[in-house]
């Protein structure tokens, strides 16, 4: 298996081009889609997830999936690479505007490793434990990032059974991992060395592999949907709320609604309230008081320091949600003339 291993922290868009992509033959095959007429879907939109088989590329799939379901746009976010299966989340109408929120989210793998010599079990063991926590990765050559030293927290390592020289690994870990390079890292640490001979992807934030959807399932839904039954198909469909509701909430107040709709920053003085602590910098969600959506953006502020602020700009609003005209524009009371 070459290229990238999953966890790639780039977002991939579909592109127009409708040709089938190759497939290894144990895969499932992805046929080419001609165009079809748009599904009735909920108007916010909503994520899908598909169970990717090893074969087609995550763009290759995701642009079999906007033709399947007729509509003019669908997007992924976390790239697995054309060898690599499992999990991949795929959006359609407005949910494509909270692709970044998918990104942040951290994934889970399960991957296959053969070390290039003997290992020790009290070896491997300890390594296991060492790797854990903040780590230092150095992208592939052949990624989609620049070759910077970075890190990335691996949350929970754990060693789920050995065979010789070949050990199997579920891996929790922060969103832009390289699996890959985890594997390689770790061999050089044991000494013999290693490489990863198979991945898979089970989980990416909220959504996992149980509730994944291979291709020729989403063609069924599909055909049922297009034959008068579209109702499996939208119980398919994940709604929005399961993504944004993750991330800390800015209750903005109705006067602010229309101002952030038209692509406004947040000022101080349209905020009600926060549902959780913050810190300056992180993605934050603004929301009505009902609970609807307006947009995504990053503090400026952390919320101990939003919330007494009384003037100046609090978030960096950087996704429109919300639909102008819903709300009513805040109109500013003029002084009495004299």
């Amino acid at each position: 298996m070459t290229g990238r291993t999953g966890g790639d922290p780039e977002l991939g868009r579909s592109g127009r081009a409708r040709a089938a992509p190759a497939v290894e033959p144990d895969a499932e095959p992805v046929p080419p889609t001609p165009p079809r007429a748009p599904l009735p879907l909920p108007p916010e939109g909503g994520f899908l997830v598909l169970d990717k088989p090893r074969g087609p590329s995550s763009h290759q799939v995701t642009a079999w999936v906007r033709d399947l379901l007729g509509v003019t746009r669908a997007g992924h976010a976390g790239t697995l690479d054309p060898g690599v299966s499992g999990v991949l989340v795929i959006s359609v109408g407005k949910a494509l505007r909270l692709l970044p929120l998918i990104l942040e989210f951290p994934k889970r793998y399960i991957a296959s490793v053969r070390f290039h010599g003997p290992v020790g079990a009290s070896e491997l063991e300890g390594i296991v434990k060492e790797f854990q926590g903040p780590i230092f990765q150095l992208p592939p050559v052949r990624s989609a990032v620049r070759r910077e030293r970075r890190v990335r927290v691996v949350h929970k390592l754990t060693l789920l059974e050995r065979r010789g020289r070949d050990a199997l690994l579920d891996i929790q870990c922060d969103s832009g991992t390289y699996i890959r390079t985890l594997a390689v890292d770790m061999g050089e640490a044991l000494g013999p060395g290693a490489n990863m001979t198979e991945l898979r992807r089970i989980g990416t934030g909220p959504f996992t592999e149980t509730e994944s959807l291979t291709l020729s399932a989403l063609a069924d839904l599909v055909a049922e949907a297009r034959e008068g039954s579209p109702q499996p198909l939208l119980d398919r469909l994940q709604p929005i709320s399961r993504v944004w509701k993750r991330f800390p909430q800015v209750v903005v107040k109705d006067s602010a609604v229309d101002a952030l709709a038209h692509g406004a920053d947040l000022a101080a003085s349209g905020v009600l309230r926060t549902s959780s602590a913050f810190s300056e910098g992180q993605r934050v969600v603004l929301v009505t008081r009902k609970g609807e959506l307006v947009g995504l953006g990053r503090a400026l502020l952390d919320s101990g320091k939003l919330l007494k602020a009384r003037k100046g700009w609090v978030v960096d609003a950087q996704q429109v949600f919300m639909e102008t005209g819903r709300y009513a524009p805040h109109v500013r009371e003029q002084p009495p003339k004299t």
